[in-house]
This record gives C-alpha cells, sequence and structure tokens, in this order.
C-alpha cells in the first residue's frame, strides 16, 4: 500500500516546549517509533510542518542586523534540511536499518495572484502576549492573529498547484525507499511562462501539499497525524458532535477553523475527490487510527454524507 503521512506540529514541538534541538530529536524519535511499523511494510513518504521552526528562524534573523533577513522561502528550506535531518536519522534508527530513508528538498508550484497573499492565515513562529504581539508588529510590520490565548505571526499560505518533485518521489517509492519530503508545504515557487522558477515569500500548508502529493502519487492512503481524536463539528460548544466517517461534499460544507482543522479538511477533501481516503487522527494511537477505532476518516463512498460517533 503506497501511503502518504503528514506529521503535525505536536510530532516536532508540543505546545509551552521550548524549540531546542534536543526536545525536537526527542518529539520526533517518539513520533518515528510510532510509524516504524508502518514503514517496515509499506510504500511510505513522510511529511511535516515547520511553522514554530519557520518562524523561530526568522526571528533569528532579525537579531543579525548588519545584513538584510533571510526571506522566507530560504528559511523554508533551511527548516527542510533541518527537521528532514532528524526525521530521516531517528526512523532509520527505529527500523535499525532495515529500510532506507531518504530527505529530499521539495518545492511546491503556488500561484502568485493567488488571493491568499492578501490575506494571511499561516501561524508561524512562538506565541506572544497582546502587549509583545502589537510591539513586533509595529517594528517588524507583521500581522498578527490570535492563537487560542496568546498572539501568533501569520503569513500568506496560497494553494499549493503541485509538488514539483512528485516524479523523482515515485521512482525512489518504487525502487523501495522511504521518503521524508514536502517538510512545511515544500519552498513556495511560482514558474514563469520559460518553466524557470523563483522562490514566493509564503508558507505553503503542509497537509494541502501532502494531499496534492499522494493525489499526484496515485497513493491509497493519506494519514494526517494530530493531537485531535477526532474531526468535530462545532468543536469546543455544548452542540459538540465527533465526526467517524463522512463525504467530502458533506464535510466541506461544515465551517472550520481557517489555521487549524480547516486545512486538514480542506486537504482530505482535495485528496477524497481525487478517489482516496483520507484519516485524521492522534499520532500516538496509529494503530487504532488504522483500524478505525479512533478518528476521522474521509472517503468518496459515504451515502449518508456524515456518521458521527
Amino acid at each position: 500500500m503506497r501511503i502518504v503521512v503528514a506529521l503535525g506540529g505536536n510530532a516536532l514541538a508540543r505546545r509551552g516546549e521550548p524549540m531546542t534541538a534536543d526536545r525536537l530529536r526527542a518529539n520526533v524519535r517518539a513520533s518515528c517509533g510510532s510509524l516504524a511499523d508502518l514503514a517496515r511494510e509499506q510504500e511510505l513518504v513522510i511529511t511535516h510542518g515547520n511553522g514554530p521552526q519557520v518562524g523561530l528562524l526568522a526571528l533569528q534573523n532579525l537579531a543579525y542586523r548588519d545584513v538584510a533577513a533571510y526571506p522566507l522561502d530560504i528559511l523554508g528550506a533551511e527548516t527542510q534540511g533541518m527537521i528532514g535531518y532528524v526525521i530521516q536519522q531517528e526512523l532509520f534508527n527505529a527500523l535499525n536499518g532495515e529500510r532506507q530513508v531518504a530527505a529530499i528538498l521539495t518545492t511546491t508550484e503556488v500561484d502568485e495572484a493567488d488571493p491568499a497573499f492578501e490575506h494571511p492565515t499561516k501561524l508561524i513562529g512562538p506565541q506572544y502576549s497582546a502587549q509583545d504581539a502589537a510591539e513586533a508588529a509595529a517594528e517588524y510590520r507583521w500581522t498578527i492573529a490570535r492563537d487560542g490565548s496568546a498572539f501568533r505571526r501569520v503569513v500568506p499560505s496560497p494553494n499549493p498547484l503541485r509538488v514539483m518533485q512528485a516524479p523523482l518521489i515515485r521512482s525512489l517509492l518504487e525502487n523501495g525507499q522511504l521518503v521524508v519530503c514536502v517538510g512545511g508545504g515544500g519552498v513556495p515557487v511560482k514558474t514563469d511562462s520559460k518553466g524557470r522558477q523563483a522562490g514566493v515569500q509564503a508558507v505553503v500548508d503542509k497537509d494541502l501539499a501532502s494531499a496534492a502529493l499522494a493525489a499526484d502519487l496515485e497513493a491509497d492512503l493519506l494519514i494526517m497525524l494530530t493531537d485531535a481524536a477526532y474531526v468535530s463539528e462545532n468543536w469546543g460548544t455544548p452542540a459538540q458532535r465527533d465526526i467517524l466517517t463522512a463525504s467530502p461534499k458533506a464535510i466541506a460544507e461544515l465551517p472550520f477553523e481557517e489555521g487549524s482543522m480547516k486545512p486538514k479538511i480542506d486537504a482530505a477533501v482535495r485528496f477524497a475527490e481525487a478517489g482516496g481516503r483520507a484519516l485524521i487522527g492522534p499520532l500516538d494511537r496509529l494503530d487504532d487510527l488504522l483500524a478505525r477505532r479512533i478518528g476521522t476518516e474521509i472517503r468518496p463512498d459515504v451515502p449518508e454524507g456524515i456518521i458521527y460517533l
């Protein structure tokens, strides 16, 4: 079976933890331990987020004022190398060297006319108090949005059109390799009329990019791992209902929070409409998710529309 697994932010940096290299490695090691059995038996592609890390690199850039700060596309490439290296190493170790793991830097084509550039929604970097957020916004000309009880920087997140290295990834899978790619959604690029690429100042959503890649690879399954047990309608209210299974059409009609669960739903809908099957559920219960004892499944053949828990 060909499977694309998208690791959510909790697989890399848990909320409230310091974003140190040691914590990154410890979290990735635990995640790779959960994925090892799947990786032994299946054609597996692992993608991952980078929101906290790319925001941290942006802040560290600003501390050195003698040269201009590196742009977001280069920072995105840095995080792909940093996080991809750790996932590659820890997955190889978890498998006791039984399979080779290739981490590759990928680019994702976007449309520079995408309206997302006028409406930033992607949360990156650390959390701030209201006062610190206001000061950072004024000093660095950032756009700030609420993240729970705190505030974070937001940047444009355009729709991914395609992962440019999809043919290479397919070739690696067909030759028995495990692949780590599409870190942070891939470095966003635009393509001109002559086919030349150039970086774009944005951060692509990794779930949407993973769905685009999964469709191009004709994957059997897209798994988006997070810290939620289920996708829930009316989450956090007395009317909350957990969703067990849904069709792409039915779940697309429900409202979800922008920058949080909505990109995962949009990604699941995109992949299911292409004929695939998507699962959304907790990383620490991957076996139960695959056995359908927990989590939400989105697939084309659900005549009821939505089946609630």
